[in-house]
């Protein structure tokens, strides 16, 4: 027992001196900060959010301390911000309690690591540190399927809509508001339009829409837009050639999934099924000569 306390005392000091070795190379390298203009730093205030980490840097709390050093100094308040961003901005979560979620399953595991697997609790403090993300980033890409799934049938009913003689926004909304079931896809439209309506610039409102979703096809869908309505261009051709493009590389991706399938096949069929085979054809032999050799 005196010697699992002291593993885990030791695991402990590493960590901390880890991070305070991580922090001073950190610094050391980065190259110093630009300095703004008071006026520069008013005028930005209104377009950005405030983050969960600025209300931690006075605070005397060892867990806030703790998790402000994380966030700010180790740079996981841009990461988490980034996989809260992905996720939808869910109203219970926030990159602040991300990090949280990682410290306590990490040391969790760290000490698991410690008084039962014999392990450096350090290691374990690592593997617990990172399963979170690897789970954020499963729910995702999950996400991000569910989203890709509808658009080039949006992309379709907007240009005929367009066609039509509404502008774009309206056009979203009227899709929106016609469809019997709401997507993921459908629903970050709706959050757009509703941003939009709360006072963010139509450019705005579809490039945060591109961040929370985080794909490349929704990235070059919202660079269309804002370039038809900067240049003046036809929406509609662009949003068709645009559609006929992504159904033209949906059909590449699934002949490339189906080549594939037959050379995973592989691997069960040596595993289960040639095994089976082959105790089948050999079977009776084998057993004519356990009871006295072959008939022949």
């Amino acid at each position: 027992m005196p010697d699992n306390i002291f593993n885990i005392v030791t695991t402990l000091l590493a960590i901390f001196g880890a991070m305070g070795a991580a922090t001073a190379v950190k610094r050391a390298l980065s190259p110093k900060e630009e300095t703004h203009s008071a006026m520069a730093d008013i005028s930005d205030m209104g377009t950005k959010d405030s983050s969960p980490f600025s209300k931690l840097e006075n605070s005397s709390n060892p867990i806030d301390k703790l998790c402000f050093f994380i966030g700010r100094k180790m740079g996981q308040e841009t990461a988490m911000e980034t996989l809260y961003t992905q996720l939808g901005r869910p109203a219970n979560l926030d990159s602040l309690k991300m990090v949280k979620q990682k410290l306590a399953l990490s040391a969790f595991v760290g000490v698991l690591f410690s008084l039962f697997a014999g392990w450096p609790g350090l290691i374990g403090f690592a593997f617990g540190f990172v399963i979170p993300d690897m789970q954020w980033k499963s729910a995702i890409e999950k996400r991000q399927k569910n989203i890709i799934r509808g658009f080039p049938t949006f992309v379709d009913l907007a240009a005929l809509m367009i066609e039509s003689g509404l502008d774009y926004m309206s056009a979203f909304e009227r899709i929106v508001k016609i469809s019997t079931e709401k997507s993921g896809w459908e629903t970050e439209v709706e959050k757009t339009i509703n941003e939009v309506q709360l006072g963010y610039s139509r450019r705005d409102a579809l490039h945060r829409m591109s961040d929370r979703i985080g794909l490349q096809e929704i990235r070059s869908f919202v660079g269309l837009i804002v370039q038809s309505d900067e240049l003046g261009t036809s929406l509609v051709e662009l949003l068709r050639n645009y559609s006929a493009d992504m159904r033209f590389r949906r059909l590449n991706r699934a002949e490339k999934l189906a080549a594939q399938a037959s050379t995973k096949m592989l691997i069960p069929m040596f595993i289960f099924i040639f095994p089976t085979v082959f105790i089948m054809m050999l079977a009776p032999m084998v057993m004519d000569l356990v009871n006295g050799g072959m008939p022949f």
